[in-house]
């Protein structure tokens, strides 16, 4: 890797969306952050050295738009109930979505038992190494590949979520952060600078940099080793032209609808018979619901039922989001109740 642009010209080359690097600056950062990550490094248990490459993967896919914190607990109860993929694929779809719990988008889980199943029918129950292979599987994204390939298989790879695509622009190219999806261009000026050795560690650390360090909302730039020469800094943190879009919750139909999925999860958890709950307690107004109804429910069903008719009396956007979950496969709907698919 030979560029011309030297350390001090770099801030100049800012306007360019991908500028190029020279060779001593992308060794100084190479070196500052993998060495800051052998002391700095979160105690993740799927960073143990005897982490299954399956492993690996369901903490990818849980930790996509969750919070560390989140998934961490539910992480370990997952690897102790399906250690392996022949486990999950065999694994009833209801207990799979009650286990999954409050970490959001549970499509992912879906997702995940039917690479599950791909993995343990088609590939001996072994998760493949490369990323071209990783890519076949049902609901695995370039991201994701990428990084399975390099952390359980120590492959050299690029892996560019988020958190590695801010600290390279704010250091490289001067900006607060980077557009909404990479494109070829931001994927191959990222790849340069992924050292030939300790690849694995540069791409875990420089992820962890962005998490703990370069932050999105509050970077803390005073603890930063590599203030001297971030173009950012430099720069004064110039604000980005555009705000970044921030996902509404309260009021949203993503809200109501993970409100549903709550009643679904502790009708389950509560293994009461006939199983689910009637569709006219979402859909059926206070005045002509039948108390029984309501008096067939466990408390804690009760309550979740409550709360969804806080969140909404249209029936007809309740009736809506209900057929959408039956539609995406979070939801099965028999003889006039709901419940999760079995």
């Amino acid at each position: 890797m030979t560029h011309r642009v030297g350390l001090e010209s770099n801030a100049h080359r800012s306007a360019a969306p991908f500028p190029e690097v020279a060779e001593p600056l992308v060794r100084r950062v190479q070196t500052t952050i993998t060495s800051w990550f052998s002391s700095a490094a979160r105690d993740l248990p799927w960073r143990e050295a005897d982490t299954s490459a399956w492993a690996v993967l369901v903490s990818e896919i849980m930790s996509q738009q969750t919070p560390v914190a989140r998934v961490e607990p539910r992480w370990r109860e997952w690897m102790e109930a399906w250690p392996t993929p022949a486990d999950l694929a065999a694994a009833p779809t209801a207990d799979v979505l009650h286990r999954w719990g409050r970490l959001g988008y549970p499509r992912r889980a879906l997702r995940l038992q039917e690479a599950a199943r791909v993995i343990a029918e088609d590939l001996d129950n072994v998760l493949p190494t490369t990323v071209e292979e990783l890519e076949r599987l049902p609901g695995i994204g370039s991201y994701t590949a990428a990084a399975v390939a390099s952390f359980a298989h120590g492959r050299r790879t690029t892996v560019l979520d988020t958190n590695v695509r801010r600290v390279l622009v704010r250091l490289f190219a001067g900006r607060e952060r980077p557009t909404a999806s990479p494109g070829r261009k931001e994927t191959d000026w990222a790849a340069r600078f992924v050292p030939e050795d300790d690849h694995v560690r540069w791409n875990a650390g420089v992820m962890e940099f962005g998490a703990l360090i370069c932050t999105a909302r509050s970077p803390d730039c005073a603890a930063c080793p590599l203030r001297d020469i971030c173009t950012w800094y430099r720069l004064g943190r110039p604000a980005s032209a555009t705000k970044p879009k921030i996902q509404k919750w309260t009021g949203t139909d993503r809200q109501l609808r993970g409100a549903i999925m709550d009643v679904l999860k502790t009708a389950h958890a509560a293994d009461a018979r006939p199983a689910g709950v009637r569709v006219d307690l979402f859909t059926t107004s206070v005045t002509e619901l039948d108390p029984e109804f309501v008096e067939e429910l466990d408390e804690p069903t009760a309550a979740a039922v409550a709360r969804v008719r806080e969140l909404s009396a249209d029936r007809e956007r309740i009736a809506r989001l209900i057929s959408d979950l039956v539609a995406d496969g979070l939801a099965g709907k028999v003889d006039g109740r709901l419940a999760l698919p079995s």
